[in-house]
Order: C-alpha cells, then sequence, then structure tokens
C-alpha cells in the first residue's frame, strides 16, 4: 500500500491531507486546515497528528509562473529539451530577468492547432522561494514539489471529449483549462482568497475567524430563498468585501471562455472561497450555458456517502499533491527531484587503493612485480656497456608497448570515424541526389507553366480583342443609317483588321455615292476615308469605301 501527506501551504494555513492506495482503491486516513504563526512547528504538529513521519511528503510550489512554447515534434530529446532552455532564456532576456534565477520544470503536451508540433508548458519557480519551501522541510522526508493547477485534474475523470476548466480560488485564482485529458492552458490571476482575508481582517482580528465567515457566507443568487431579516443581516456584513473579487473571477472565467476556440462544457470550482455557500449558483447564473459545479474528488463521490464532502472539497489541493506523489499523473515536474549532475554524484575510481597492495595516496595503485629481477640472477657479472643496453631494451620495449596500445586504439577511433564519414558523406550525396532531382523537376514545372501563360496570354489577348470589337459593326450600322443616301445600298461591310472597315456599296447615281462618303467623314463616323474608282455594272455603279472606326 502507497501512502503520501500532501501539505497546501498558504499564506494563513495549511491544508493537510494524508492518502493512500491499494490498488484501484483510495483513501484520505486523515486530513484538516491548520493555522499558523510558525510554519515549521506546524507542519511537525501535522506530521505527528497524522503519524506520517515515515511516509514521504509532498508540498506545493508558491508563486510559479507558466510559459508556453511551440515545438516540432520530430525533434529528438535531446533538441527539445535544448530548446526549450534557449526558448526560456530568450522570454527571460526579453523580460529583464536572468535566467540563472530559475529553476524550469516542463511536460510535452500535444498542440491541438498545429498536429505537427507539441505544445511545451514551462514551469519556471525563483530559486531562492523554492531554497526558502525546501529549508522549511528540513529534516522531515519531502520528496515532491509539484505545481498544483497542473495537478489538480488527478481528482476527475475527463471523457475525451470534454473541455473543462478547473477554477482553483486559493491565495491566488488559477484556471487550468483541459481539452479532453490534455491540459491546454494555465492562467494565474492576483486576485483570490488572499485579497478577501485581507479586507474581512481589517473587520476581523483573527485569521481562523476570518476562515470560519468564508465557511458561513452564502451568496444568494436570483434562485435562492428570501432571506430573513437577520439572516440578511448577518451576511451583508461581509458580502460587500467578497462579492468584488468574486465577480473578478466570473469575468476572468468568461473571457476564457470567449476566447476558447472549442466550447467548455463544465467548469469545477474548488479552492479556499468554494467553501461560500451557493458560488456554484453564482457562477452558473453568469454562465448560464456550462455546468458548474464544486470539484468533489471522483474516489469520494462513491466510497464516502455518509460524510460531509464539503471537508474534503476544501483540501482538494492537498489531495491532489499526495495523489501526484504517490502516481505521477505528469511526470519531470517535481522540482525536487534531484538534477542530472545530483544524481551521479558518484566517485568513480578506475584504481581503488585498498591495503596492503601498494597503493599510493590519491586512490590510484602503483603495481609491482612479484618476482624481482636481480643482477645476481646472472652468472657472470655484466659490464657497464651490457647494463646500459639493457636498460635500453627495456625502454625500448616499452616504448613500443605503449606505441601499439595507444596506435590500435587511435586506428579504431580512426575507423569508426571513417565508418561515420562514409555514412554522412552517403547520406549527404543521397540527399544531394535529392534536390538535384527536385531541381530538375520544379526546372521542368517551371518551363511548362512558363509556356501554358503565355499561351494563356495570348488568348487572353484575343479574347479581349474580340470584346472590344465585337459591337463595332452593329454601331457602325446605326451610325450608317442616319447618313446615307437614299439610292445608295451597301452590299458588304468588313473589318479586316483592328479597327479598319471596308465598306463595299452600290448607287444607281454617282452623286449619291459621293455624298455618302462626305457624310462619313464629315460626321467623324470613320477617319481617313477613301475610296476606289467607281465600277459601272448594269445600271448600278460600285465603289469600295475604306476607313478607320475613331
Amino acid at each position: 500500500m502507497a501512502e503520501s501527506l500532501g501539505l497546501y501551504v498558504c499564506k494563513n494555513l495549511i491544508k493537510y491531507a494524508k492518502v493512500s492506495k491499494e490498488k484501484d482503491n483510495v483513501r484520505v486516513e486523515s486530513f484538516g486546515v491548520k493555522f499558523y504563526s510558525d510554519v515549521s512547528q506546524a507542519i511537525e504538529q501535522i506530521i505527528q497528528e497524522t503519524n506520517s513521519a515515515n511516509i514521504p511528503i509532498s508540498v506545493n510550489l508558491t508563486d510559479e509562473s507558466y510559459q508556453y512554447f511551440s515545438m516540432f515534434a520530430q525533434l529528438s530529446k535531446k533538441d527539445l529539451e535544448r530548446a526549450v532552455k534557449l526558448e526560456f532564456e530568450a522570454y527571460c532576456t526579453e523580460k529583464g530577468y536572468s535566467a540563472n534565477s530559475f529553476e524550469i520544470r516542463y511536460a510535452f503536451v500535444d498542440d491541438l492547432n498545429e498536429l505537427e508540433k507539441i505544445k511545451v508548458i514551462n514551469v519556471s519557480e525563483n530559486k531562492v522561494d523554492l531554497n526558502k519551501i525546501k529549508e522549511t522541510f528540513t529534516g522531515q522526508k519531502l520528496d515532491a514539489i509539484s505545481p498544483v493547477p497542473m495537478i489538480l485534474p488527478n481528482l476527475i475523470k475527463i471523457d475525451d471529449n470534454e473541455n473543462v476548466l478547473i477554477v482553483n480560488l486559493e491565495d491566488k485564482t488559477t484556471i487550468t483549462t483541459l481539452y479532453g485529458k490534455t491540459i491546454g492552458d494555465i492562467q494565474v490571476f492576483d486576485f483570490g482568497s488572499d485579497e478577501i482575508f485581507e479586507q474581512i481582517s481589517q473587520k476581523e482580528n483573527s485569521v481562523t475567524k476570518v476562515y470560519d465567515i468564508l465557511r458561513n457566507t452564502t451568496i444568494y443568487t436570483s434562485d435562492s430563498q428570501v432571506l430573513t431579516e437577520d439572516e440578511e443581516n448577518d451576511s451583508e456584513k461581509y458580502i460587500d468585501d467578497i462579492i468584488p473579487t468574486i465577480y473578478n473571477i466570473v469575468a476572468a472565467v468568461q473571457n476564457i471562455i470567449n476566447e476558447s476556440l472549442d466550447k467548455i462544457s463544465k467548469i469545477y470550482i474548488t479552492g479556499t472561497l468554494s467553501n461560500i455557500n451557493n458560488i456554484d449558483l453564482y457562477f452558473q447564473d453568469y454562465l448560464v450555458d456550462i455546468k458548474c459545479e464544486i470539484l468533489k474528488p471522483f474516489f469520494i463521490q462513491t466510497s464516502y456517502k455518509d460524510t460531509n464532502i464539503k471537508d474534503y472539497v476544501e483540501v482538494n489541493s492537498a489531495i491532489s499533491l499526495a495523489l501526484q506523489q504517490i502516481e505521477p499523473s505528469i511526470k519531470g515536474i517535481n522540482f525536487k527531484s534531484a538534477q542530472l549532475k545530483d544524481k551521479l554524484n558518484v566517485n568513480i575510481e578506475l584504481f581503488p587503493g585498498k591495503k596492503g597492495s601498494g597503493s599510493s595516496g590519491g586512490g590510484k595503485v602503483r603495481k609491482t612485480t612479484s618476482s624481482k629481477l636481480s643482477l645476481d640472477s646472472f652468472k657472470t657479472e655484466m659490464t657497464k656497456t651490457e647494463f646500459s643496453t639493457l636498460r635500453i631494451c627495456i625502454a625500448l620495449l616499452i616504448f613500443i608497448i605503449v606505441y601499439v596500445v595507444f596506435s590500435k586504439i587511435l586506428l579504431a577511433q580512426i575507423e569508426d570515424k571513417q565508418v561515420e564519414v562514409k555514412s554522412l558523406t552517403s547520406s549527404i550525396q543521397n540527399e544531394i541526389m535529392r534536390v538535384m532531382t527536385d531541381t530538375s523537376k520544379i526546372n521542368s514545372k517551371s518551363t511548362e507553366y512558363s509556356t501554358l501563360i503565355e499561351q494563356l496570354n495570348t488568348i487572353n489577348n484575343k479574347i479581349s480583342e474580340v470584346n472590344e470589337n465585337r459591337d463595332l459593326i452593329p454601331n457602325l450600322l446605326n451610325q450608317i443609317m442616319t447618313v446615307i443616301d437614299e439610292t445608295v445600298q451597301i452590299t458588304s461591310i468588313s473589318n479586316p483588321t483592328g479597327k479598319h472597315i471596308v465598306i463595299e456599296a452600290q448607287s444607281p447615281k454617282y452623286p449619291g455615292l459621293g455624298y455618302f462618303k462626305r457624310k462619313l467623314q464629315i460626321n467623324g463616323i470613320l477617319n481617313n476615308v477613301i475610296s476606289g474608282s467607281g465600277m459601272k455594272q448594269g445600271d448600278f455603279v460600285t465603289v469600295s469605301i475604306e476607313g478607320d472606326l475613331p
């Protein structure tokens, strides 16, 4: 059976829940709220009261911030991690922060808008604040420090096609947007229970009293029953300190819903302010088309039917922290986890020294031979020349051995590099061939497109010319009707090129044709009017008249 103690540390109080899990059975063994003046002393009391000295503790981050980055899904894990750090450093530079002042954790989720990318939810915490948390739990079995807005979904069962908001009304208000089981967005607002605490504390000196006031306050909505006079006076005493903050929270929720591209189907309300009676109805009055309800842990709804659900709801944050420690729903967001350099805090000794083995300081071993080379082992005494020669031979032998060993190592590395270079060369050549093939295809398509464009331009010019000259002859005939002599007959009208017109006319008399030609010129029907010599055919004189339309 796995157990964990979840502690949600607020400005004035600590919410705690000891949770156990055996297979699929989850139980809250003990829970409550403790007010404190000395946080370390309060934590020690909670651990003793819940008998949790030997179980892991999970606590919340404070004043963390969230950033969102978009990355290509095809990047390797190392490249993704490097890209996230670069993005965060760029964000810090833009904001004027020092990236080294922050500890970061991040989670990768699907980008629902761009399928070829993934979304990075980056959580950053000031190292000073993080160290304060760790110092507070000095001597305790602190195992996890997690951002609560990311782990509250541990408390609900959600369908893949359901989009919900989790509104956590603690010191600050956080709103977690879930698209199915994927976290889409987390927003943090400065207004929350801390703002209301400060307002009421000006009238009441006790933090405990302020908390009880919130628990006993009822917001009366349009669907509520009419208050008695005593109830109305008692409620109105603090309602003006509460409603403005609640209204701002509802407005922030409404704004998120309006900006969401997907329909939000449900809103869960949790946190300190969820203790206010009818707060879910107040939300429902403004968010008519969306179901608003208090967040009840999924396992309590079925397991603890005889228990006051409201007592559990007020420690939802602590329950989610404990569940995250027992079985993390999102991995990689624990700020207590050691970094890689801490995980590798192992002293590796290539030549560990042992007593009696001839070891010298620093963990190195000086090897000694089992038999001693002595000059007395030779039957005859060596001369100085022979002794020097022997020393030179030994030195050469050692040099040759070292040379051979290092040569083999170097050759092996060179062969590995050659294989790597060949592989890279082959890959690059393949890519070059692909590029050349694509370039050839592009050039072919470009030529084809150029030919098609020229043909289209030619067709368009012809169409334009046809459209332009389509009404030339009918308009010309209308004008000719007003000036033609009654003795003149037009046998044909043609438009051989552009605006050039050729008129074939006949008349029994030359004057009629001359009058007609003159009228065409004077009335501006045709420009540059010329006529050919008349030809007598029977009783008619035929003439050709040419000119250009104005």
